[in-house]
């Protein structure tokens, strides 16, 4: 029997951890900043939330079964959290119509056209965002906040604290009490609502071992190095590292997009420059651009300069120095 039995090479290493445990502890990390956005925008988030995720699970089930011809995957959980992230990137007020064409554009182009998850180049759910946002503009710039569960107010629209800067300048939000920002940013993605809901799953995910800090850590500190020179420069031109740090979307991308297994670089100090760059273009976009926002489009340019990096630092194999 012996001269029958096949062992594959070594190292012969099994751990606990699969496709699926880690997306469960993703959703888990993601409930803090999802209960915050219901309880204040309301009903409204409730059903952009329904919509997405539906429609991701759907569609990936749809495509492997009737295109591909392949077992499911949906049971893997990664379409559930590309349709929660979908849906903190986009606006409550968004159509769910809207939602749908970019649940086709995260899952069907943006993931399953390249192979599935494991394979896809870019994030799906920045890619679908960013398609909605030069899709559609309109839709994804209606900051109107509705009627919420903590909120005694008559629905009202206003500007983005970034869209304030970028029309108005740094003074507009001189007297910016940041501990509110903390807990509740009004305007903007469902994903913005909250920095400390977000940083709580971040320290889950970094505590579980689910993700390295050093992509995040060095988003943010490329983002308080840039800010802070400009702003020690023009104070009256430029924000300074705490607004940049705590409002837009950058705390959602850093902790939860940027550091996506597929799409990041496997090496540390990959990952440290991968970080580098995203938070660099993030604050020229910001400061220079027409675009008061740059999170979305810095991963993206960076998802591209991934494969460049594995190649230039190479994980040592098993077992070698």
């Amino acid at each position: 029997m012996m001269d029958k039995m096949l062992v594959s090479p070594s190292p012969h290493i099994h751990a606990a951890v699969s496709t699926r445990t880690l997306m469960r502890d993703v959703i888990i990390a993601l409930v803090p900043a999802i209960v915050v956005s219901v309880l204040f925008y309301g009903w409204s988030e409730l059903l952009v939330l329904a919509v997405s995720v539906a429609s991701c699970v759907l569609l990936e089930w749809a495509v492997t079964k009737w295109l591909l011809h392949k077992p499911s995957t949906i049971s893997d959980l990664s379409a559930v959290v590309t349709g929660l992230l979908l849906a903190m990137n986009l606006p409550c007020t968004t159509p769910w119509w809207v939602v749908f064409i970019g649940a086709v554009i995260a899952i069907c182009v943006a993931k399953l056209t390249f192979g599935g998850i494991g394979q896809n180049i870019f994030n799906p759910a920045i890619t679908g965002r960013v398609f909605l946002l030069i899709s559609f503009p309109t839709y994804m710039t209606d900051w109107t906040v509705p009627q919420g569960f903590i909120t005694k107010v008559d629905a009202f629209s206003g500007a983005t604290l970034l869209g304030i800067v970028n029309e108005q300048g740094a003074g507009a939000v001189a007297g910016l009490d940041y501990l509110q920002t903390l807990f509740l940013n009004i305007g903007g993605s469902a994903g913005e609502i909250s920095a400390l809901a977000l940083l709580a799953g971040f320290v889950y995910l970094v505590v579980r071992k689910v993700i390295k800090p050093w992509i995040t850590l060095s988003i943010f500190a490329t983002v308080a190095i840039i800010s802070g020179i400009f702003c020690a420069v023009d104070p009256a031109t430029f924000t300074g590292p705490l607004f940049n740090l705590l409002t837009g979307g950058l705390i959602l991308g850093a902790c939860f997009m940027a550091t996506d297994y597929v799409t990041s670089p496997m090496n540390n100090v990959a990952g440290i420059i991968y970080g580098f760059g995203i938070g660099f273009i993030v604050m020229m976009i910001r400061y220079f651009g027409s675009y008061p926002e740059g999170v979305s489009f810095a991963i993206l340019i960076m998802n591209m300069a991934v494969p460049l990096l594995n190649r230039a630092f190479h994980q040592h194999k098993y077992g070698r120095a």
